[in-house]
């Protein structure tokens, strides 16, 4: 079972793009070590600030999975650097 999640974030004190990687960066260093999940900026790089991660969790169990991708969601949302706008979440 693979669950993927994409997230869109807005980075309000972004002033360039290099602002915008140093909380990309960040955020996606600690969601990888946090979670053990695959993740990556697949859009807007060109934007400072917006970006959309993309994040894969491989289990044997759909509920497990699931429960992973919540957890990074929550996480991510409880970053004070970044606003989440917009989550979607498929189980494959």
């Amino acid at each position: 079972m693979i669950g993927f999640m994409t997230v869109t974030l807005h980075i309000p004190q972004a002033r360039s793009l290099k602002d915008k990687r140093q909380v990309v960066k960040s955020l996606v260093d600690t969601v990888r070590r946090k979670f053990n999940v695959s993740v990556a900026e697949i859009e807007d790089m060109d934007l400072h600030q917006r970006a959309t991660l993309g994040i894969a969790c491989v289990s044997n169990d759909q509920a497990h999975a699931h429960r992973v991708l919540e957890a990074v969601r929550e996480a991510i949302e409880g970053n004070a650097e970044a606003i989440v706008c917009e989550v979607a979440m498929e189980m494959l």
